[in-house]
């Protein structure tokens, strides 16, 4: 017994050590499991995660991850987070966690080709490092230099993805209409690191990053646009940590801001009434709420709706936390509610502003058999169409 409780108390050290630094303030009120979006489906997952006990379990230091169901259900929406009467850091201690059992060599059968592919080419669809940059072919976009204002980097989904590619581009456009100053590298990047991070393959992420900060250093880089809410986090949360310091916005921070200044305008009417999804990773986790819904009430003919569940109160897609590569059946998805509160509401379009949410609601809706009454848009698609 006494074996047991020392390796206990070990396996609580490193849980600790490997940043689970407020495992010890959780009290066990249960808030977390009431408000986490699990419990609004059905299905094996939903029955087997319990966040509330997820941190029970590491603060008794117990062997008790190898469920994948519990361990990497976790989609790290933050709803827990923002909530938590003691400012417990949930994600952080689900990710040490995770780090435990992905340091010993495990890892989902699903997530490995994705470790894989990070490891091999840089991002985590299996694209040649060579055609990174493929997706900017004819847009004339300059390369990054020292009089350049900013470095517009793109997710890895946009950069490989035939869907996603459609709002590098809308982006693109978009930055150029307005003026800016910017520039790429995306030839030379390496994925943000940040959903590797999260499920717990340490070493994987601080590889990638320091690959990117001793580019972006070494290049001169000060201020990022990000496409992706996810980078905006890595950038902004993750990348001090190893001495990358850069001033980050996502771009709808950016237009909303050239929209005040009059940089940029939308002419083209949209006679549609139009909703928005929050992405938690640019809501919850970025507290960036009102730039998007202020460019899409500037786009002329627009009839804007709110969502019941938004901003800080709004719902997951379930795309983060690595669970964008899931393998989740219909009936128990997060998005198939999303697309529901859409339809509700009898929007006809549903925006967006994060690839990952692109490609979780598109399925979704898809699945459900919506596209019919409801079009799921990136926010910068439906900006760039009013031009």
């Amino acid at each position: 017994m006494d074996e047991i409780k020392e390796v206990s108390l070990e396996m609580k050290d490193y849980i600790v050590s490997s940043g689970a630094e407020t495992l010890s303030w959780c009290m066990q009120c249960g808030l977390c499991t009431n408000l986490c979006p699990w419990r609004l489906v059905p299905g094996e997952v939903s029955e087997a995660f319990n966040i509330r006990k997820m941190q029970r379990l590491g603060q008794l230091g117990l062997e008790g991850f190898e469920d994948e169901n519990v361990l990497f259900a976790c989609a790290t929406c933050g709803m827990c987070l923002v909530n938590c009467p003691r400012k417990v850091e949930i994600i952080d201690n689900v990710r040490s966690m995770r780090n435990t059992t992905v340091a010993a060599g495990f890892l989902p059968a699903n997530l490995r080709p994705i470790a894989g592919s990070l490891h091999a080419n840089g991002n985590p669809w299996s694209g040649p490092q060579e055609k990174r940059a493929e997706w900017q072919e004819g847009l004339n976009i300059p390369a990054f230099s020292d009089d350049t204002e900013y470095l517009l980097y793109v997710c890895c989904t946009s950069c490989y993805d035939t869907r996603s590619q459609k709002i590098a581009k809308s982006i693109v456009n978009l930055l150029q209409k307005a003026g800016v100053s910017f520039g790429v590298l995306t030839a030379e990047e390496n994925c943000c690191g940040e959903t590797i991070r999260k499920l717990g393959d340490e070493e994987l992420f601080q590889k990638l990053a320091e690959s990117n900060i001793k580019l972006f250093n070494g290049k001169g880089v000060k201020k990022i646009i990000t496409t992706s809410p996810h980078c905006l986090y890595a950038f902004k949360k993750d990348y001090p940590e190893l001495g990358g310091n850069y001033e980050v916005i996502h771009y709808a921070e950016l237009l909303g801001e050239l929209l005040k200044e009059g940089k940029i305008s939308f002419n083209k009417e949209l006679a549609k009434k139009v909703t928005f999804h929050d992405p938690c990773y640019l809501g919850r986790h970025n507290q960036v709420f009102d730039p998007q819904r202020e460019l899409l009430q500037a786009v002329p003919g627009v009839e804007f709706v709110e969502l019941e569940r938004n901003k800080n109160k709004g719902l997951c897609c379930a795309g983060g936390g690595g669970r964008v590569w899931a393998e989740v059946p219909m009936g128990e998805r997060f998005g198939e509610l999303r697309i529901t509160d859409a339809v509700d509401k009898k929007a006809d379009i549903l925006v967006t502003a994060c690839p990952y949410c692109i490609a979780m609601l598109d399925d979704a809706c898809a699945g459900l058999e919506k596209g019919d009454v409801l079009q799921v848009m990136e926010m910068a698609e439906l900006l760039n169409a009013s031009l």
